[in-house]
């Protein structure tokens, strides 16, 4: 199909509301928009060069933790969640009991990212990987009750304070099986020949229109796209998440996506797609060239400094990649040292300036890796 020649879907009238349903998308698609051809060569070059950048990197995988954090708050932020990175990395007893739900809600998109990525080694991107995510994602705080791992049974809506006067009406819950598994062939069809970047440009937009499920359809949806680059080896790594420039531009982003289904133009949400993978590339790539420098100061310069403890120093300065808070009982028992000696090794790292004390208290301090969770937070 060409996308000139794209039918968003129909619209069918239930009891008090029309609600929309989408058209099939598994099938090939081409078009003739030469800007599409120069975006995409654009994107599909960004992404290798992410993808080639994080494998330069040594023990990347203790950085992907903070590029999962950032990206669970500030996926959760789109849906009106309002924790940030700093509160995100806090341990449940010190979150205001006020600000709990939020916080849950991230530490959930967490726990369902690194769920996804584990079982991508067994489960291919399928309807069945999309509901154990979402199970996880909804698994405890507000999402509870909202039918965990399940497809909705009842009609959902969204914008608006009813279905009255809501700005999109997903299908029927009737048709949500049938439209997840188009959607799931589309994703892995052998026989079309769809780029991978146009083929979860058009999965993501096809999810979203779908909402299948009662609460976290953004967050899952946001979630799918890092997931397909994964699955497709685009990425080594999950290191490309989307949500950061969805949210900088959010009334565009919404706007996109209603004029593929109002106005049958698909075109204009790919170009949009595709611009915010290019430029979050390029921020991904600036950030890995940060966290380098700040690793060639950090482990090249302030620590070598500190003689006999330069081995336990260099152990707690790669665990504070994964987890830049920490106490002294924390460094106690990632190092298996005594108290005393973690302690000692703490301070040394405040007159380094690696570690700032975060509470002002004399007991019960909490110490943080600061310079590196800014990296994540510009």
């Amino acid at each position: 199909m060409d996308l000139k020649e794209f039918k968003s879907g129909t619209y069918r009238q239930q009891d008090q509301y029309k609600s929309f349903t989408p058209s099939p998308i598994n099938h090939s698609w081409v078009w003739s928009n030469s800007k599409i051809n120069t975006l995409l060569e654009e994107a599909n070059h960004k992404l290798g060069s992410l993808n080639a950048f994080s494998k330069q990197v040594p023990n990347v995988d203790y950085f992907i933790r903070m590029h999962i954090i950032k990206e669970a708050t500030t996926s959760s932020r789109i849906e009106g969640t309002k924790t940030n990175i700093e509160e995100a990395l806090l341990k449940a007893k010190e979150v205001d009991p006020e600000r709990r739900d939020d916080w849950q809600e991230v530490q959930n998109y967490v726990a369902a990212m690194n769920h996804a990525v584990k079982r991508l080694e067994k489960v291919p991107v399928s309807t069945r990987l999309i509901k154990e995510t979402h199970s996880v994602l909804l698994s405890k705080g507000r999402g509870a009750s909202k039918l965990p791992g399940e497809y909705r049974r009842s009609q959902n809506w969204i914008g608006g304070s009813s279905i009255r006067d809501a700005v999109f009406i997903p299908p029927s819950h009737q048709e949500v099986d049938s439209l997840m598994s188009d959607l799931e062939e589309f994703l892995h069809s052998d026989s079309i020949d769809v780029p991978n970047l146009i083929r979860i440009a058009i999965g993501h937009y096809q999810f979203e229109t779908i909402h299948p499920f009662l609460d976290g359809n953004g967050r899952i949806g946001r979630l799918l796209i890092t997931l397909y680059l994964v699955s497709k080896g685009l990425l080594a790594k999950p290191t490309l998440y989307l949500s950061e420039y969805f949210e900088k531009h959010r009334s565009v982003y919404y706007d996109k996506l209603m004029l593929a289904r109002t106005q049958d133009d698909l075109a204009q949400w790919i170009m949009f797609f595709l611009v915010a993978v290019a430029e979050t590339c390029n921020k991904g790539i600036a950030t890995f060239e940060k966290i380098q420098k700040l690793r060639e100061d950090v482990e090249g310069k302030r620590i070598v400094r500190l003689g006999k403890r330069l081995p336990k120093a260099k152990e707690l300065v790669m665990n504070l990649y994964r987890n830049p808070r920490v106490t002294s009982a924390d460094v106690s028992k990632i190092l298996k040292v005594t108290p005393k000696t973690a302690n000692e090794l703490i301070e040394d790292l405040v007159d380094l300036k690696v570690l700032i004390e975060v509470t002002g208290y004399k007991r019960n301090r909490v110490f943080s890796f600061a310079e590196y969770v800014s990296l994540f937070s510009e």
